[in-house]
């Protein structure tokens, strides 16, 4: 299937309606403009991304979680805590794509705004060359029309002064009628000539519409081709911001096993500042009567025994 082209559209039977050419500027005014709102959505987006990175580097870096803790819970907490600094680095660092490629964009408009302003110069003065040899044409045309209705007064006036005895009105009649006829000859000449001027700018603007159309299909397929791939290339960094965003959380989690949970709790039983085993506890605790009641037994033996020597 034969691809339509610009140059095989946008054409008029006026010729002085610039239609065609006028659809084309506004295509291509409206995909500059979307290229336009993409770069302010790519700016905005890393100024969202470097804010949240920001965010996220303080609240890592300044904010205290869980600093009194120890052995292998205080190692994971510290694991947490570098893992949301990566992940704060990783979104500034997306910001910093996200402006690049914004950059890319920008110069890419101004690229293809500067290409645009060349052929749109050529293509405004040969409108206006069109449009000035029209009207010249135009005018030309109205004074051999007017020559041709002068002609014919004056023939008219020498048919009706035929029977006219005065031989120098009739002169005068006669001079003005080959006046007449004269100015009817160089204001046709006048008129093929501005005709054939027409006809060549005609030609010259046939040729630089098609030069214009060919330039401007061009940087289309050229702008489309650049804005896809731009868009790709931010979806597929969202894609590895997610991936990169999904392997920090896995490397908290290897960091927090069960398994070290429970050798955190038995090395926490196991500090001497903590107490002692219940079991001691209650062992003691059961000795305390025993032991008043030893004392005292012994204590009331020591003075029955002291009784006994002093009254021997």
């Amino acid at each position: 299937m034969t691809r339509s082209l610009f140059k095989g559209n946008f054409w008029s039977a006026d010729i002085l309606s610039t239609i065609g050419y006028d659809n084309i500027i506004q295509h291509l005014n409206n995909g500059r403009k979307n290229c336009k709102e993409f770069e302010d959505f790519l700016k905005e987006r890393a100024a969202i991304e470097e804010r949240y990175g920001k965010d996220l580097l303080n609240l890592s870096r300044k904010k205290p979680c869980g600093q009194s803790e120890i052995n292998t819970l205080k190692r994971a907490l510290e694991v947490f805590k570098q893992q949301v600094d990566n992940v704060a680095q990783c979104h500034i660092q997306l910001a910093q794509s996200l402006r690049e490629e914004a950059r890319k964009m920008e110069e890419f408009r101004e690229k293809q705004k500067l290409q645009r302003k060349k052929t749109e110069l050529v293509m405004d003065a040969i409108h206006k060359q069109k449009s000035l040899q029209f009207k010249k044409t135009m005018d030309a045309k109205k004074n051999y029309e007017q020559k041709c209705r002068d002609k014919d007064e004056a023939e008219q006036a020498v048919s009706r002064s035929a029977n006219l005895v005065n031989p120098k009105q009739q002169e005068k009649l006669f001079v003005k009628l080959a006046t007449s006829k004269t100015a009817v000859e160089d204001s046709d000449k006048a008129y093929m000539l501005h005709i054939s001027t027409l006809d060549k700018v005609r030609e010259e603007w046939q040729s630089e519409h098609i030069k214009a159309c060919e330039a401007f299909e061009a940087q289309e397929c050229e702008r489309i081709n650049f804005f896809r791939n731009a868009l790709w290339l931010h979806v597929n960094q969202l894609s590895q911001q997610c991936v990169t965003s999904d392997e920090h959380p896995s490397c908290m989690r290897i960091s927090t096993p069960p398994r070290r949970m429970q050798s955190q709790q038995e090395r926490l039983q196991g500090l001497t500042w903590q107490g002692e085993d219940p079991s001691q506890f209650l062992k003691a605790h059961q000795m305390i009567p025993i032991t008043l009641w030893l004392m005292t037994t012994v204590c009331s033996i020591s003075k029955i025994n002291e009784t006994r020597a002093f009254s021997s």
